[in-house]
């Protein structure tokens, strides 16, 4: 089985299962980007599905299915599914969400290293699976049962924080959010309108608070600095230049998520810059 690594590259795309139109897997693939990260991916893995029917080469990940959303038996039942028709293409993000959002979230890492557990009975291989983590249980619990762990809202400098939690070996691939716009204020004030949702998130604020952020940053809608951290914002050679600090800091791949209007523009305007060849039809 080929590992995960070895086909994503780089740099893929995360893009939210509501934003999923049937031209992104396509375009995204044609653009050269090694993987889609599907955002709130439905339990029974439809949309993940779906952009592997439409593509050839493109690996799709969830990033994630909540487990309190579904059964693992069932979702094992659902990947063997995918994966009887797509083989090695598709790679099972699983998570635990967050505390606000699921009235059902009690004893996380013990739900999660139980669903994790009842995949792997069930056939699932820990070679498929990625976790999301952000701090030091999850993110060992990542490294050590499954292939590795998609860290969401994150800098560089909790990439080297994590490489060195989890150690060398297990896969790292921090999603960061970009916004294409050499107008300082204005790429700030688009970003913001996203990071704000995430501060009402105990999950996020602690692993912020872990790298140094103030109740000041926190407070309100964020701090430029905070925003400045967690979002690349510029010209598209700006924001590459940011989305490579993860890779500089450990990580092997980095999900990008394009805000804006028009996420597919962006995507490929991204591309070239990040070093991504077009591939034929794009």
């Amino acid at each position: 089985m080929t590992e995960i690594r070895e086909q994503i590259g780089r740099y893929g795309a995360w893009v939210s299962s509501r934003a999923l139109t049937p031209e992104v897997a396509p375009a995204l693939e044609s653009a050269g980007y090694g993987a889609l990260w599907l955002g709130s991916a439905d339990s029974e893995l439809t949309g993940a599905e779906q952009a592997l029917d439409a593509t050839s080469t493109l690996v799709v990940a969830t990033g994630i299915v909540n487990v309190w959303q579904t059964d693992a038996v069932s979702l094992a039942r659902a990947y063997h599914r995918v994966a009887g028709r797509h083989g090695d293409r598709f790679v099972l993000g699983v998570g635990t969400g967050h505390r606000e959002t699921f009235q059902q979230y009690q004893q996380p890492y013990e739900t999660l290293a139980g669903f994790v557990d009842t995949l792997l009975d069930a056939g699932v291989p820990a070679t498929r699976i990625v976790l999301a983590a952000l701090g030091p249980k999850v993110l060992r619990l990542g490294a050590e049962r499954t292939a590795g762990v998609h860290p969401y809202l994150v800098p560089p400098e909790h990439t080297r924080w994590a490489r060195a939690e989890i150690g060398a070996g297990p896969l790292l691939a921090p999603e960061h959010k970009a916004v294409l716009d050499p107008d300082p204020e204005r790429g700030r004030a688009l970003g913001r309108q996203t990071v704000e949702r995430y501060l009402g998130m105990v999950n996020y604020t602690a692993n912020l608070r872990r790298l140094g952020f103030t109740d000041d940053d926190l407070a309100g809608r964020g701090s430029d600095r905070l925003v400045d951290a967690v979002i690349a914002h510029g010209t598209a050679d700006q924001v590459a230049t940011r989305l490579d600090e993860h890779l500089r800091a450990g990580a092997d791949h980095v999900p990008v998520q394009v805000l804006g209007d028009d996420l597919l523009a962006g995507y490929r305007t991204l591309a070239p810059v990040l070093g991504l060849s077009a591939r034929a039809g794009g």
